[in-house]
């Protein structure tokens, strides 16, 4: 008899492309889930990774095996499910993916208060990209992903997956405290020409945004700083380097040197949750949702307020 939990050690290994990231995305250490493969070695009598220079790579027959793993996977959530149903109340192991802003600026504050309402229910949050998110969600890996599209850059949602909007968010345009726009009400799009960048690297939606936006108003955009990080973008910008869009989760309170002004027409990112759809009656993933659509209703209201206050303080 194959064991569910090394199963499921060699399904992560095959979605996430390498131990370490398979042990990040499980909670476990990375010779823990080591060890799990080598056991099912053992269990099978056949060889499942093989040594490909730093890394590992999957046998045929580990492909083959992983593909099996995640039928079994989806079977044992849908018997998951039902018990969780009969019994009404959200319990177990529930896996969320959220990007980084989000599990920075929003999650904290919704798994906390998860963890409160139900003691029973065991949730576990991994940072990743959107795009991967839904992928991860696809293949049995996460139950729950939060995360965010463009118009530029629609979220992808196959089927088997579904979806429920969560809400919109602005951007700001972000500029040193002693720039000119600092002291305006807010700045249009046809007035961002001459200006020094600080933005994400190319392939980025922020950054794929900044280079059509401005190409769209007649202007060649002069990135002058790269940064992965949003808050290495706003310390950027309060050091006076440069001017930034960045999301309101990515903002956080601004470092002193720093003022957000708002861009019309504002820039919107659309937040999203997604999960399996054989998962869809599990009362954990309801909970969960309805506690992402409270909270983000509740920081909404926060960050009008704080958008006024800072605004009324950079024209003093």
């Amino acid at each position: 008899m194959l064991d569910l939990s090394r199963l499921r050690a060699l399904h992560a290994v095959a979605v996430h492309g390498s131990v370490a990231a398979a042990a990040a995305a499980l909670g476990y250490t990375p010779s823990a889930v080591s060890q799990q493969i080598a056991k099912l070695e053992r269990e099978t009598r056949t060889t499942l990774l093989e040594r490909r220079g730093r890394g590992v790579a999957l046998t045929e027959e580990a492909r083959h095996l992983a593909d099996a793993a995640q039928e079994l996977l989806a079977i044992v959530e849908r018997a998951e499910t039902t018990l969780e149903e009969r019994r009404g109340q959200p319990g177990g192991l529930l896996t969320v993916a959220a990007f980084a802003s989000a599990a920075r600026g929003l999650l904290p504050g919704v798994l906390a208060d998860l963890a409160r309402r139900h003691p029973a229910l065991d949730v576990r949050l991994s940072e990743v990209d959107p795009h991967l998110s839904v992928d991860l969600v696809a293949k049995g890996v996460t139950d729950l992903a939060v995360a965010h599209d463009w118009d530029i850059a629609p979220l992808p949602a196959p089927d088997g997956i579904e979806q429920v909007f969560i809400g919109d968010e602005r951007c700001d345009l972000v500029v040193p405290e002693e720039h000119p726009f600092a002291r305006r009400p807010l700045v249009r799009r046809e007035d961002l020409g001459g200006q020094r960048w600080v933005c994400q690297p190319p392939g980025r939606v922020c950054h794929d945004w900044l280079m059509r936006t401005l190409r769209s108003a007649g202007f060649e955009p002069d990135v002058a700083h790269v940064a992965e990080e949003n808050h290495t973008l706003v310390a950027l910008v309060a050091a006076g380097l440069g001017i930034a869009v960045i999301p309101h989760l990515g903002t956080g309170p601004l470092p002193a040197g720093a003022v957000a002004v708002p861009l019309e027409p504002a820039p919107v990112r659309r937040l999203y949750a997604l999960w399996r759809t054989g998962a869809a009656r599990r009362p954990a993933i309801t909970e969960a949702v309805r506690t992402l659509q409270e909270h983000w209703g509740a920081r909404r209201t926060g960050d009008a307020a704080s958008v006024r206050a800072q605004r009324g303080a950079a024209a003093q």
